[in-house]
Protein backbone atom coordinates (compact mmCIF):
# COMPACT_ATOMS: atom_id res chain seq x y z
CA UNK A 1 0.00 0.00 0.00
CA UNK A 2 0.54 3.23 -0.76
CA UNK A 3 -0.11 7.01 0.48
CA UNK A 4 -1.43 9.52 -1.95
CA UNK A 5 -3.63 12.79 -1.60
CA UNK A 6 -6.88 12.92 -3.84
CA UNK A 7 -6.25 16.04 -6.04
CA UNK A 8 -9.15 15.70 -8.32
CA UNK A 9 -12.11 13.05 -9.96
CA UNK A 10 -12.48 12.24 -13.79
CA UNK A 11 -15.81 11.94 -15.16
CA UNK A 12 -16.36 9.44 -18.02
CA UNK A 13 -18.90 9.60 -20.30
CA UNK A 14 -18.44 5.40 -20.59
CA UNK A 15 -17.30 2.76 -18.61
CA UNK A 16 -17.20 -0.98 -18.33
CA UNK A 17 -20.21 -2.26 -16.39
CA UNK A 18 -17.73 -3.69 -13.19
CA UNK A 19 -17.24 -0.09 -12.43
CA UNK A 20 -20.15 1.10 -10.94
CA UNK A 21 -20.41 2.16 -7.75
CA UNK A 22 -17.81 3.81 -7.88
CA UNK A 23 -15.73 7.01 -9.50
CA UNK A 24 -12.18 7.64 -10.75
CA UNK A 25 -9.67 9.56 -8.61
CA UNK A 26 -6.56 11.77 -9.01
CA UNK A 27 -3.81 11.29 -6.31
CA UNK A 28 -0.68 12.74 -5.81
CA UNK A 29 1.81 9.90 -4.28
CA UNK A 30 3.02 10.95 -1.16
CA UNK A 31 6.54 10.62 0.12
CA UNK A 32 8.90 11.55 3.46
CA UNK A 33 8.80 14.58 2.90
CA UNK A 34 5.24 15.08 2.20
CA UNK A 35 4.78 13.27 4.92
CA UNK A 36 6.56 15.10 7.56
CA UNK A 37 5.72 18.71 6.10
CA UNK A 38 9.78 18.92 4.53
CA UNK A 39 8.02 19.64 1.34
CA UNK A 40 5.74 22.60 2.07
CA UNK A 41 3.97 22.72 -1.29
CA UNK A 42 2.70 18.97 -0.45
CA UNK A 43 3.18 17.43 -3.75
CA UNK A 44 6.25 14.82 -4.76
CA UNK A 45 7.90 15.11 -7.67
CA UNK A 46 5.92 11.35 -8.50
CA UNK A 47 3.70 11.53 -11.76
CA UNK A 48 -0.15 11.53 -10.32
CA UNK A 49 -2.32 8.63 -10.85
CA UNK A 50 -5.64 7.82 -11.52
CA UNK A 51 -7.36 5.08 -9.27
CA UNK A 52 -10.92 3.78 -8.97
CA UNK A 53 -12.53 4.63 -5.51
CA UNK A 54 -15.36 3.26 -4.37
CA UNK A 55 -14.94 4.09 -0.34
CA UNK A 56 -16.08 7.79 -1.43
CA UNK A 57 -12.38 10.00 -0.75
CA UNK A 58 -12.72 13.51 -2.33
CA UNK A 59 -10.47 16.26 -3.02
CA UNK A 60 -8.03 16.93 -0.10
CA UNK A 61 -8.20 13.76 1.37
CA UNK A 62 -5.52 11.40 2.26
CA UNK A 63 -5.50 7.81 1.23
CA UNK A 64 -3.56 4.53 0.68
CA UNK A 65 -4.29 2.95 -2.71
CA UNK A 66 -2.77 -0.19 -3.88
CA UNK A 67 -1.43 -0.32 -7.70
CA UNK A 68 -0.79 -3.44 -10.13
CA UNK A 69 -2.86 -7.11 -10.36
CA UNK A 70 -3.38 -5.74 -6.47
CA UNK A 71 -5.54 -3.76 -7.63
CA UNK A 72 -7.85 -5.84 -9.69
CA UNK A 73 -8.90 -8.63 -6.50
CA UNK A 74 -11.90 -6.71 -5.67
CA UNK A 75 -13.25 -7.56 -8.99
CA UNK A 76 -14.86 -11.17 -9.74
CA UNK A 77 -13.50 -10.92 -13.06
CA UNK A 78 -10.35 -9.57 -14.70
CA UNK A 79 -10.74 -5.48 -14.35
CA UNK A 80 -8.81 -3.19 -16.71
CA UNK A 81 -7.11 -1.36 -13.63
CA UNK A 82 -3.72 -0.12 -12.55
CA UNK A 83 -4.93 1.46 -9.30
CA UNK A 84 -7.48 0.94 -6.75
CA UNK A 85 -8.35 2.97 -2.93
CA UNK A 86 -8.55 0.84 0.00
CA UNK A 87 -8.73 3.06 2.98
CA UNK A 88 -9.30 6.80 4.05
CA UNK A 89 -6.65 8.26 6.00
CA UNK A 90 -8.30 9.97 9.19
CA UNK A 91 -4.65 11.11 10.70
CA UNK A 92 -1.04 10.05 10.16
CA UNK A 93 2.35 10.62 12.39
CA UNK A 94 5.38 9.92 10.30
CA UNK A 95 8.83 10.43 11.84
CA UNK A 96 11.26 9.64 8.97
CA UNK A 97 14.07 7.07 10.11
CA UNK A 98 16.84 8.59 12.38
CA UNK A 99 15.80 12.05 13.30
Amino acid sequence: MKVGKVIGNLTLSHADSGFRGGRFIVVAPQGADELSGKNPGGFSNASTLVAYDNIGAGTGDDILYVEGAEAMQPFEYRTPLDAISVALIDRYQYEPPGG
